[in-house]
């Protein structure tokens, strides 16, 4: 039985032409700036961005607490949203290396905050009894936030609110290219407004590892050392890097494959009685290529079909797929480049015959 794997996009195989590019790789040691390779990734990733410096890292996480500790110090705030990846699922990792506040803020629907509670949240900076706001922090796309895309207008009205009050922006950008292309605008234009950015290479690009850190380049000088701080100064890296510069070539364009699907498989789930997605609804902007089931109490009730049971089903049946969420009630679904059109076809059955109890 071939196995359909719809739980993240960190699953993918290289493709081979990628293999190929990365058995090619000229390479140097990175530490000492000697890798050619690394530094093209990390230069042309700047420039797509728009930001004058990239550097290249082992992971997500590691970007994004480079990016916070290279932004904020000890006992400084970070402002961030209440289901951001930086605060769920990075191990709280600028609390525990670099001794920063978290202030949350509760997340809407499409993944924005509130920019009025963004406001009222930013602390005075004369007040010797609070800590000093130096940082907000936007995902995007927003994975828990049914993988939305936040807007153009939306990060450059944060970013000004931001920078009239002194305060600096990171963007979470794991999946910044699939924004970029469901909303059919430059991935500069969604990063025009931060003051960093981190983009991650091997989720929806199909990269098997790495993510480059672009910001100015005196925020990268400082980056870098905390990189090495955090045990990620890599040496001949450039095999790496060379698979993220065939992702660019190759991979960006095909995401619009990836949210077609997801588009599909979300509409085939509206279907299936018992089951919702609010990626199906007809008003639905920005589509990428993250899916979230809901199960109806009713039929969890009836056939014991909570979220567990639901992905053991439909394991059983060559599809894998993450239950997330404290309720029990809810599945992760995710499109890449290793999922074709016609598996779409076979999870919506698998998924059917499950709802039925078949």
């Amino acid at each position: 039985m071939k196995r359909i794997d719809l739980r993240s996009d960190t699953v993918t195989q290289p493709t081979e032409g990628m293999r190929q590019a990365m058995a090619r790789a000229v390479v140097g040691d990175d530490v000492y700036g000697e890798d050619p390779t690394v530094r093209q990734l990390e230069e042309r990733m700047a420039d797509i961005v728009g930001k004058e410096v990239g550097l290249f890292v082992a992971s997500g996480t590691m970007a994004n607490l480079v990016a916070l500790l290279t932004h904020a110090g000890r006992g400084d705030e970070v402002i961030v949203g209440h289901l951001a990846h930086t605060f769920l699922y990075e191990v709280g990792g600028s609390a525990a290396l670099g001794g920063i506040h978290t202030c949350l803020l509760p997340n809407r629907e499409d993944g924005t905050l509130d920019l009025g509670a963004v406001d009222a949240a930013i602390r005075d900076r004369e007040d010797v009894h609070v800590p000093r706001t130096k940082l907000l922090c936007l995902e995007n796309t927003h994975n828990r936030c049914g993988g939305s895309a936040l807007s153009v207008e939306y990060v450059d009205a944060a970013a000004r609110l931001a920078r009239s009050r002194g305060v600096a922006v990171h963007i979470d950008g794991a999946r910044l290219f699939n924004a970029a292309r469901a909303q059919r605008v430059a991935p500069a234009e969604l990063a025009r407004g931060a003051d960093s950015v981190a983009v991650c290479l091997s989720k929806g690009l199909g990269a098997p590892v790495g993510s480059v850190l672009c910001g100015s380049r005196d925020f990268i000088r400082e980056a870098r050392r905390w990189r090495k701080t955090v045990g990620g100064g890599m040496r001949q890296a450039g095999i790496l890097a060379a698979a993220g510069l065939y992702a660019l070539d190759h991979h960006v364009d095909r995401l619009d494959q990836d949210h077609a699907n997801a588009r599909r498989l979300a509409q085939g789930i509206a279907e299936i009685p018992g089951f919702s997605t609010p990626q199906s609804h007809p008003a639905a902007t920005a589509w990428t290529n993250l899916v979230y089931l809901a199960i109806a109490p009713s039929l969890a009730e009836k056939h014991g079909l909570d979220a567990a049971a639901l992905s053991r089903q439909l394991r059983e049946r060559g599809v894998l797929a993450s239950a997330i969420g404290k309720d029990g009630l809810q599945l992760r679904l995710v499109t890449h480049l290793d999922v074709a059109a016609s598996d779409i076809d076979v999870a919506l059955e698998a998924l059917r015959s499950a709802a039925r109890g078949t």
